[in-house]
């Protein structure tokens, strides 16, 4: 199992239409490219937010295979990232990371 895991942090004034965002559309999305065959959507609480300072989410998107991983960063995951910086601007940043499951 491997794990695309996406640290976003993300300013107080676009915060609810983000996490809409992510709910309604960008989620799922993700998994209509076929590189993935589920989601996960966590909130970060610790250490505790700071809502002045924006709220911290965490997306992860689980696959059986590295190749279905790398396809979604070649193929997919340019157009999909544009999509968000083109409607939401400097307002967020993303740190991503990618785990493989031992256990």
């Amino acid at each position: 199992m491997y794990i695309y895991n996406v640290t976003i942090k993300v300013t107080p004034s676009i915060a609810q239409e983000w996490l809409a965002w992510m709910k309604q559309e960008h989620l799922d999305e993700v998994l209509a490219t076929g590189a993935f065959d589920s989601y996960a959507l966590h909130e970060l609480i610790d250490p505790i937010q700071q809502e002045d300072d924006g709220m911290t989410y965490v997306a992860q998107y689980f696959t059986t295979t590295k190749d279905r991983y790398e396809t979604y960063i070649e193929q997919h995951a340019p157009l999909l990232r544009e999509k968000g910086f083109q409607r939401f601007g400097n307002q967020f940043i993303a740190f991503r990371t990618v785990m493989q499951k031992i256990v």
